[in-house]
């Protein structure tokens, strides 16, 4: 037994004999005996035995009581030597955890770092926040009478360039905005200021709107769930792992607007596989010890499935009736669902957009859990949009759509960001290339021989049986199953079990494997024609490997001699280049890029969004809305230090380019004297002896800092 020793004991007590604890010294011998026995005999343990809160009959009563802290993971009885073995398990739902947390993003893949310039690539357009739209040529070294420095070249309408020291490299922003190339800012003159006023006027009426809308919503007082129970606690000591510490601020943020009056509306988002679905599974919990009645909206059937099984598991112990409305259910079953939905008797249901048809009803719906929210068509949204005047939603994403996204970033939503991977989980390793057939048999035959399985992803129904054809031939010792949407509902779940059993080693399917689906033998995954597909939809399918410790590998093949365009170009190389676990975020960034952002509140914004970039307008929309608010905007504009004195970071010190562009963002964001000297610290630690060309830039910032203070 593991934990709750006190609880233990309470139980102890009934059977009314001697207790002892396991010594250290006989218990390894102990423990291994009754492996052994348990390898030749073994009767599974049956909860009924302990859950009885009678003492067992005189017949029964044990002898002795051996206590344990070490041993199995669940209990078993051996009748020929009068032996139970009870854990954890069968006492209090809770199965043994590994005591781990999940690493921390080290300073380089750090989410702030990545959503600033050091993603930075020469040709990318950026915004000045004095001179406008450019184009980055690149940083190089320059000799000015006789002084160097590093200065990052920008160049603007009519081939003007910009050389501005890289120390202030905080003064520029990636422009995202137009999917297309937008036009560059003439330099000098005021025809950048005209543009940002514009903007600007255009932005008071938008935050007007949005306060009204908060206004709404803070009027609307919502359900106040009540706070954790000890079933609460029982329910998520039962959790197999360790919460990453992100994951336990998502979920405390979560509870803690579910115990306010105002209407919960907020975004978690978590990279694949990093524990949303736990978030989720606490909240819907919390809603129905509290009265309320949950339902939970997945984008496919086979997610419902999947969602269905864990949240019968692990509510199991609990007076609690779960429903899953999809096509593998019978009209029958889908009948007696809608009916108890309607009387109460049914506390949580999962389905598909099912859910979202006129025949369903709820008695007293509570909270609305969304998976996958970029899946759902604009109908779909409409209506849930309604379920969001006065029940609590929480939207799950793990590439969240540049609409939501942007959203979120302007206050409109909460969001929580779930940024920590779970423990031992490695980056996947993402190949991009044209078809290329013995590469493909190499990739299955690795995979094979450490016993894993594949994922193939053809999303073409009709040649889908000949492409599994083609590659039974191709490994001819591999099990190959086809499974796609259009599939008979039985045949399609049994297939899908099978896989999940380990009784196929190759499935050839669509896009119905793109969300949540959870095998941690499948490792590896094949996608054929990949240019066809949107750079969110890659970044899902691509999750649905890499859920183990196991090393796994994505190939994204597209047509031998295809020509490909510009977008299907940039969506191939953003999900070469974010292999770092936690790209999500990035991925949908990048999107924003690739599409361009939509808009906020109607297709009049998009030209002002257009026209000044993403990051900019948001900032605009914030200082414009906490001006209407009355707060205090702290906009303490940092001095521009511009002296001629030999200032840089040498490349041999730091070791390459792109590591010294992150070094200079990190000092351009220095807002302190102390924030200054624990970076000169760091930088003695990682890279040893500064330079005195490091510590002359070290002092120009420190002027710069008492300047801007004065």
């Amino acid at each position: 037994v593991t934990e709750y020793p006190q609880r233990l004991m309470e139980v102890l007590k009934e059977f009314d004999c001697p207790v002892r604890h396991c010594e250290q010294s006989r218990e390894p011998d102990f423990l291994t005996d009754c492996q052994k026995i348990r390898g030749t005999i073994h009767q599974p343990f049956t909860n009924k035995w302990i859950a009885s809160s009678q003492a067992p009959r005189n017949d029964d009563k044990p002898k002795e009581i051996i206590i344990s802290r070490t041993g199995f993971t669940e209990g078993f009885v051996l009748p020929e030597i009068n032996l139970a073995v009870i854990t954890d398990t069968e006492l209090f739902n809770k199965k043994i955890k590994k005591p781990t947390l999940g690493k921390k993003l080290s300073k380089k893949e750090n989410i702030d770092y990545l959503t600033s310039v050091n993603d930075l690539k020469e040709g990318d357009f950026v915004v000045h926040a004095k001179h406008g739209i450019g184009k980055f040529i690149g940083l190089c070294k320059q000799e000015i009478d006789g002084q160097q420095k590093d200065y990052l070249t920008i160049e603007y309408a009519q081939a003007d360039k910009l050389h501005m020291p890289a120390e202030q490299i905080n003064m520029l922003s990636r422009y995202r905005g137009a999917g297309s190339a937008p036009s560059l800012t003439r330099m000098g003159g005021a025809a950048w200021t005209n543009v940002k006023n514009k903007v600007k006027g255009a932005i008071a009426d938008i935050a007007e709107q949005l306060l009204k809308i908060y206004a709404k919503r803070a009027k609307t007082k919502g359900f106040i769930f009540e706070s954790d129970s000890p079933w609460q606690l029982e329910m998520e000591n039962a959790f197999p792992y360790t919460e990453t510490p992100d994951q336990l601020q998502s979920i405390n943020d979560t509870k803690n607007d579910m115990e306010s009056e105002k209407v919960m509306d907020r975004l978690i988002c978590g990279d694949v596989g990093f524990g949303k679905t736990e978030v989720a599974l606490r909240a819907t919990f919390k809603a129905i010890l509290s009265g309320k009645q949950v339902a939970v909206l997945v984008p496919t059937t086979i997610l419902a499935q999947q969602h269905y099984l864990t949240f019968l598991e692990r509510f199991r112990p609990y007076p609690m009736k779960v429903e899953l409305m999809s096509r593998f259910r019978s009209a029958k079953e889908q009948k007696n669902t809608i009916k108890d939905l309607l009387t109460g008797d049914c506390d949580l249901v999962i389905g598909t957009h099912r859910l979202l048809q006129k025949d369903i009803q709820f008695k007293n719906l509570g909270l609305l859990v969304v998976d996958e929210e970029h899946r759902f068509g604009v109908t779909h949204k409409e209506k849930i949009k309604e379920f969001k005047a006065n029940v609590d939603v929480l939207t799950m994403s793990a590439t969240p759509i540049p609409r939501t996204l942007n959203m979120a970033l302007s206050g409109l939503r909460e969001m929580s960001i779930i940024n920590t991977p779970p423990v031992n989980r490695a980056p996947i390793k993402t190949y991009v290339g044209h078809f290329n057939e013995s590469l493909l048999r190499t990739a299955i035959n690795h995979e094979l021989e450490r016993e894993g399985q594949v994922y193939f992803l053809h999303n073409r129904v009709q040649s889908i049986y000949k492409v599994g054809e083609e590659l039974q031939n191709l490994v001819p010792k591999a099990r190959v199953a086809v499974a796609h949407g259009q599939m008979n509902e039985k045949e399609l779940e049994k297939i899908m079990y099978e896989f999940g059993a380990h009784e196929y080693d190759i499935l050839v399917c669509t896009t119905i494997i793109e969300s949540g689906l959870d095998i941690p033998n499948a490792n590896t995954i094949i996608i054929d024609d990949a240019d066809r597909f949107g750079l969110a939809q890659l970044y899902q399918i691509r999750g649905r490997v890499g859920r183990s410790e196991t090393q796994a590998y994505a190939y994204c093949f597209y047509r031998d001699g295809k020509v490909l365009s510009p977008e299907a170009k940039d969506r191939l190389k953003a999900i070469k280049d974010f292999t770092i676990l936690g790209s999500g975020y990035q991925i949908a960034l990048r999107d924003l890029e690739i599409r361009g952002v939509g808009n906020i509140l109607g297709q009049q914004q998009h030209g002002h969004m257009v026209s000044v970039g993403f990051d900019l307008y948001c900032q605009l929309l914030e200082e414009s809305i906490k001006e209407l608010k009355g707060e205090k905007i702290d906009k303490k504009e940092p001095t521009i230090i511009d002296i001629n004195i030999t200032a840089f970071i040498p490349d041999e010190w730091v070791g390459d380019k792109e590591q010294k562009m992150i070094e200079y963002k990190r000092l351009a964001d220095v807002n302190s004297s102390r924030e200054l000297l624990f970076l000169e610290d760091e930088w003695v630690d990682r890279f040893g002896k500064i330079p005195d060309e490091v510590k002359r830039l070290i002092k120009v910032i420190r002027l710069r800092l008492m300047a801007t203070d004065i």
